[in-house]
């Protein structure tokens, strides 16, 4: 038996090398450059509708850009416009008030109801899960006509509540803080079914002997929660925070339909203009194409730092583990 398979494998590599030449560029096309022909188009379509973009912007940055004038270098001046604007600073509170007033409500919202989902006690469970679903699909522009009309300031659902315990109504919009609330509110409607749906992939993976044996142990159904729960949901938790983090930094229709007669201030004191509301209107209102570009470079390093932030603690929280 050895001497047979020993003469065997002389016999394939005198087969391999005898194959035609065809054959063989077939076999390294499929091996080598195929795969690369597969991933291709994802970066030809990135390399144009995104990097060259980002790209082009830095680059128009750097110039006093009008699309019916001449286009001036100036090289960092807009950089040091944008730092001594109050409106930019103003934007960049906005941003980041309605980010964590949105964010981290929204997601422990997600995680709770993921746990309480979970449960096989649960009747009607398909139902909820499907339910979580109509905030997702359901249009940015009708949500935001409909909690438009909840905060109304004369007959808001919020001041008929106040009216039957004698208080005046709210006019939400007319503040800072109140005009957070509003968009806030609308961010997490929206969003919180689509994280709960993720959080609860993630549990549906677990192995629910897991929690029968912590019940057998005593443990609380709060102590599951704390013990299991959160420990299991780690990747799906850190890439929840990750995404929110990108797209709460970039909000742009939420506070631009909040407030549709003002424009794209987004109230006459600006109380609710965030950075890509700003950029808009400074780059496609007032036409300051290089202007609007230099927000847009800040807007992306602020992104950046950020999400660097993010993965710092999240490799501090795995180091910990």
């Amino acid at each position: 038996m050895m001497t047979a398979t020993a003469s065997a494998i002389p016999v394939q590599k005198v087969r391999r090398r005898d194959r035609p030449p065809t054959i063989q560029i077939r076999q390294t096309f499929a091996e080598r450059i195929a795969p690369y022909a597969y991933v291709a188009p994802f970066f030809v379509i990135f390399a144009v509708f995104g990097l060259f973009p980002l790209l082009f912007t830095f680059y128009v940055a750097l110039f006093d850009w009008n699309p019916v004038g001449e286009q001036t270098f100036v090289g960092l001046a807009n950089f040091e416009r944008l730092f001594q604007d109050p409106r930019f600073w103003n934007a960049f509170v906005n941003t980041f008030g309605i980010f964590l007033i949105s964010t981290i409500p929204q997601l422990l919202l997600a995680l709770l109801l993921a746990h309480l989902l979970n449960h096989a006690a649960l009747k009607a469970a398909n139902f909820f899960r499907m339910a979580l679903l109509v905030p997702y699909i359901t249009s940015v522009a009708a949500t935001a006509l409909v909690f438009a009309q909840i905060f109304d300031k004369n007959f808001g659902l919020i001041t008929w509540v106040f009216g039957l315990f004698g208080q005046p109504g709210v006019d939400f919009l007319s503040s800072q803080v109140g005009s957070w609330v509003v968009i806030s509110s609308m961010v997490m409607w929206r969003w919180f079914g689509y994280n709960t749906l993720l959080y609860l992939a993630g549990l549906q993976a677990m192995p629910r002997e897991m929690y029968e044996a912590a019940s057998v142990d005593g443990a609380s159904s709060w102590q599951q929660f704390i013990h299991l729960t959160i420990p299991s949901l780690r990747p799906i938790i850190i890439f929840t925070v990750i995404m929110s983090t990108i797209g709460g930094l970039q909000i742009f229709t939420e506070p631009l339909l909040v407030a549709p007669e003002s424009g794209l201030t987004c109230g006459g004191g600006r109380q609710c203009q965030t950075l890509a509301l700003f950029l808009y209107e400074q780059g496609f209102g007032q036409f300051e194409f290089g202007y609007g570009s230099a927000i847009g470079v800040a807007l992306f390093v602020i992104v950046v730092v950020v999400s660097l932030i993010n993965f710092f603690l999240t490799t501090r929280t795995r180091k910990a583990r």
